[in-house]
């Protein structure tokens, strides 16, 4: 079993056995169907995950996770707001005629400050300090910008992260950890997506930092399902599961930008069926 199934299928019990209904209260989201999305959740739920000791992707279906990275890479590497610069089509509903989502993402990313240092934008910023810097306690990205919110076609749901260095007793090399702050997430559509996505970001620059990955903190601060996902939550979780997948990344590659697609490989990924035609709520 990979741990990232232990994790999910433990998180998804507590949520449904005690979670909080929304039902009947005055919620944003709606079905396509025009009726009101409600939901079970629980409040600050954290999870953790070892990068040191296996990739976590879910086994009871199928992520697909170079569709994650692709994303990824889009908002942190591309630092893109535009779904032309994107291979899958899972932002286009948010989208504007020219393919732009607003002012959020990677929009955010890419605004460059002025520090002491001279102009950079958050992610060069992470970057100069891991590398000249590394214990501090200042390494951070955040793309919840209030003064934009108005301007961005949906507000971010993954909106900080944290960068912590330590050193391991025994470990040649400093090892970097990391804290997703994310403040909403459809479990069933969203979850492990985001811990691959940042999961694999974490990897990627602790190696361009010349470091070893360590823990990813996952901390989400309404962790839902909607009322229409219970059912398919509850089959999903009593599923077969199956050992973690192996994870290449090229070790070759040293400079943040210079990732590609083509760098990251995934063997041995045997899961469940894939569940199709899930029901988003808008």
């Amino acid at each position: 079993m990979s741990y990232a199934d232990t994790i999910f299928i433990n998180m998804c019990k507590d949520i449904i056995e005690h979670g909080c209904s929304t039902e009947g209260e005055k919620v944003r989201p709606k079905w396509e169907d025009g009726t009101s999305a409600y939901t079970i959740k629980q409040f600050g739920v954290v999870n953790r995950y070892d990068l040191s000791k296996e990739f976590p992707a879910l086994t009871l279906r199928k992520t697909y996770i170079k569709s994650a990275i692709d994303e990824m890479l889009w908002i942190w590497q591309k630092k893109s707001n535009n779904v032309h610069d994107l291979r899958s089509h899972i932002w286009d509903e948010w989208a504007d005629e020219d393919g732009s989502i607003g002012k959020a993402y990677g929009y955010q990313l890419g605004i460059k400050h002025q520090y002491k240092e001279g102009m950079m934008d958050q992610v060069d910023r992470v970057l100069y300090d891991l590398k000249h810097n590394p214990y501090s306690r200042r390494i951070m990205t955040n793309i919840y910008v209030h003064e934009d919110l108005h301007e961005m076609n949906l507000y971010p749901c993954a909106y900080s992260m944290t960068f912590n260095v330590t050193k391991k007793q025994g470990h040649e090399k400093l090892t970097l950890n990391a804290i997703l702050n994310q403040r909403s997430q459809d479990i069933l559509a969203a979850n492990n997506w985001n811990v691959v996505q940042y999961s694999v970001l974490l990897m990627m620059i602790a190696q361009v930092c010349d470091m070893e990955a360590g823990e990813l903190v996952h901390v989400i601060a309404d962790a839902h399902i909607y009322d229409r996902h219970i059912p398919i939550i509850k089959e999903l979780i009593s599923r077969p599961t199956y050992p973690a997948p192996k994870f290449w990344m090229n070790p070759e590659i040293k400079d943040f930008y210079a990732f590609t697609l083509d760098d990251f490989k995934v063997d041995n990924y045997e899961t469940g069926p894939q569940i199709q035609n899930i029901p988003i709520a808008i």
